[in-house]
């Protein structure tokens, strides 16, 4: 069973991958034996990721690329396949929020922003490399990082949380037309973890009280605990699961104090 979630002899594109989740997964994809190709906007911090990444023993080829243009998709996946002859793991993990407030000051240059990165991107790099799977008839796995807001909103987070609902249901819409080809799709949903996106949450003190209480495991996550799903979907051992969203949150529930403020709103008949 250990054998089936070797990585060796595949190849590993994941975007955003020279900080955070992304160069998390890229390592442990890495460490499982595929060799990684890493993208993001900015060379430099590529290049800082390589020499972390290069310690693992793996080939690594860094692609700078801003995935809301589809030309530079096309110069990814085209480096990619250039270098390595197929990609057989694609993680699309770039992403951004931009706004934090009322739906009503979401202004449509944050909007297209977030969607473009968030949900776009994700559709075209999946379509750009899914091509690219269905001609070498090697089938491969696409993992989308969705969020817990995309499955229950973010008070504030607006057009992150609709982007990431999107994300959730681009995952079913792929698995269920692209498993004819042996391309599975699923998705990760993170909860609130320690990475420069998630910054402004962490530095808001109620909302921080308030999600530890709403949090089972009453912490907030690293990026590296996300590797271990990442890692299962992208192997063998996974190869008959396509078309999920992991919920990957420390347990989200109802507090028993906010439980017994609503029980103590509710009239009983009582006098």
């Amino acid at each position: 069973m250990l054998e089936k979630f070797q990585l060796d002899g595949k190849v590993a594109l994941i975007t955003g991958g020279s900080s955070g989740i992304g160069k998390a997964i890229a390592i442990a994809l890495a460490n499982a034996g595929a060799d990684i190709i890493i993208a993001s906007r900015k060379q430099e911090r590529l290049e800082e990721a390589r020499i972390d990444l290069e310690k693992t023993g793996r080939e690594v080829l860094t692609v700078p690329a801003n995935v809301r243009h589809l030309d530079e998709i096309d110069n990814l996946v085209n480096k990619s396949v250039s270098h390595f002859g197929h990609i057989d793991v694609v993680v699309n993990n770039a992403g951004t929020n931009l706004t934090y407030g009322s739906a009503f000051d979401i202004d449509e240059i944050s909007w297209d922003i977030v969607m473009g990165l968030n949900l776009k991107g994700y559709f075209f790099l999946s379509q750009s490399v899914g091509k690219v799977m269905c001609q070498n008839r090697r089938g491969g796995a696409i993992i989308n990082l969705a969020s817990e807001a995309g499955i229950s909103p973010i008070v504030g987070m607006g057009a992150y949380s609709i982007s990431k609902a999107g994300v959730i249901m681009l995952t079913q819409v792929l698995a269920q037309e692209w498993g004819q080809y042996n391309i599975r799709v699923n998705a990760i949903a993170p909860g609130l973890i320690k990475t420069k996106l998630s910054k402004a949450l962490l530095n808001n003190e109620l909302y921080l009280s308030e999600k530890l209480n709403n949090t089972a495991l009453g912490r907030i996550s690293e990026p590296e605990e996300m590797t271990g799903a990442v890692l299962f979907l992208a192997s063998d051992a996974a190869s008959y699961v396509t078309g999920q969203t992991l919920s990957l949150d420390g347990g989200i529930y109802p507090s028993v104090q906010n439980l017994l403020k609503t029980l103590n709103t509710v009239d009983d008949g009582k006098e």
